[in-house]
C-alpha cells in the first residue's frame, strides 16, 4: 500500500514540514538547532520541520539526526 507525505513551505516564514502521518503529535528538539522532529507519545516518528531553509545552500547541505522509538 502506497503512504502519502504531506510537505509544506511558507516561503515569509522560510519554514519547511513534512508529515509522514496526521495522528497527533507533538514537536521535539533535535541536536540540530534548525530542525524538530514530531513524533507521537510512544516517541514513533510523524515528521520533522526546518526553520530557515534558505540558509543551506547548494553544496551546503543540511544534516540532522532523527531519532525514533522503537
Amino acid at each position: 500500500m502506497a503512504e502519502k507525505v504531506k510537505v509544506w513551505y511558507d516561503p515569509e516564514g522560510d519554514y519547511l514540514e513534512v508529515q509522514f502521518s496526521q495522528a497527533s503529535g507533538f514537536m521535539r528538539p533535535t541536536a540540530h538547532d534548525a530542525v524538530m522532529e514530531r513524533v507521537d507519545e510512544e516517541g514513533h516518528m510523524l515528521g520533522f520541520s526546518i526553520l530557515g531553509v534558505s540558509r543551506f545552500r547548494k553544496g551546503h547541505p543540511l544534516e540532522a539526526e532523527l531519532i525514533t522509538e522503537r
